[in-house]
């Protein structure tokens, strides 16, 4: 009996050590894999928001795409010149923004004839850009495109 246990002794360490490696380093390979991708994901995010910051000022912000893509580009400065920025702006009533948009302020002032409604401008920044892993997994994707979309009032 003392035989026996004297052989099996450290066993267990060397069946931990094999499940720790087995799964630990899958686990932590993922874990550096996604933080990379959230860490890229809220620059971009932030890189849309500045843009809307620097539209909502005015309306005449609001139609510089040049500046918004500089401010939104300059927030996300590591991201490069890969990052794409598209701005729209549209109109809705200050009763329902969550609701009808219109493309000019004229179809928005007509929909939004009552007493105690008026229309609203918006502007919609959408930042995205190509995203490459620093290492490439099996069943995990080379390459993807992040995106990101905010959506500021227009101050008038």
């Amino acid at each position: 009996m003392a035989r026996r246990l004297a052989e099996e002794t450290g066993s267990a360490l060397i069946e931990t050590a094999v499940v720790l490696w087995l799964l630990g380093v899958p686990l932590f390979l993922g874990t550096i894999y996604s933080s990379v991708l959230l860490c890229n994901y809220i620059d971009i995010t932030n890189a849309a928001h500045a843009g809307a910051i620097y539209a909502m000022r005015s309306s005449t912000f609001a139609d510089d795409t040049t500046g918004i893509t500089a401010a939104a580009r300059a927030d996300a400065s590591h991201v490069g010149t890969n990052l794409e920025v598209t701005s729209s702006v549209y109109y809705t009533c200050s009763d329902a923004q969550d609701g009808q948009q219109y493309a000019t302020q004229a179809a928005a002032d007509a929909a939004c004839s009552g007493g105690s409604t008026h229309s609203l401008e918006f502007v919609q920044v959408v930042a995205s850009a190509p995203i490459t892993p620093p290492a490439t997994f099996p069943g995990m994707p080379r390459s993807m495109t992040l995106s990101s979309t905010s959506a500021m009032e227009v101050e008038e």
